[in-house]
């Protein structure tokens, strides 16, 4: 894999995934036990991200958040929400500092 693979390529590939058997597919096989197990996989990935970016190599945070960006948008997958969703949240906070994002954003 090259270094310009993007998110957007792994989402991508993740969509591909999700539409083979749970055989051969282990984004299928996530997606087929349901959001909450989805769900908990990202956070354990998340957490493992954390206490590598704590205590362990610049290698190790890299593969960890590698897996936590993976589980993310296996998450997006299970909800249904494309990844350009995600793009356009992002697009729209370029214009401000990220303190005037943040005192802006409505809680639900």
């Amino acid at each position: 894999m090259s270094s310009d693979f993007t998110l957007r390529d792994l989402a991508a590939r993740v969509k591909e995934r999700a539409a083979a058997s749970a055989d051969v597919s282990y984004t299928r096989k996530l997606l087929d036990k349901g959001i909450g197990h989805c769900a908990k996989k990202m956070g354990e990935e998340a957490v493992e991200t954390v206490i590598a970016a704590v205590s362990e190599s610049d290698e190790r945070v890299a593969s960890e958040a590698a897996d936590m960006l993976y589980h993310l948008l296996v998450v997006l997958e299970a909800r249904g929400i494309p990844f350009s969703e995600v793009e356009t949240a992002l697009a729209r906070r370029t214009g401000m500092s990220g303190l005037e994002e943040k005192a802006g954003r409505v809680r639900a």
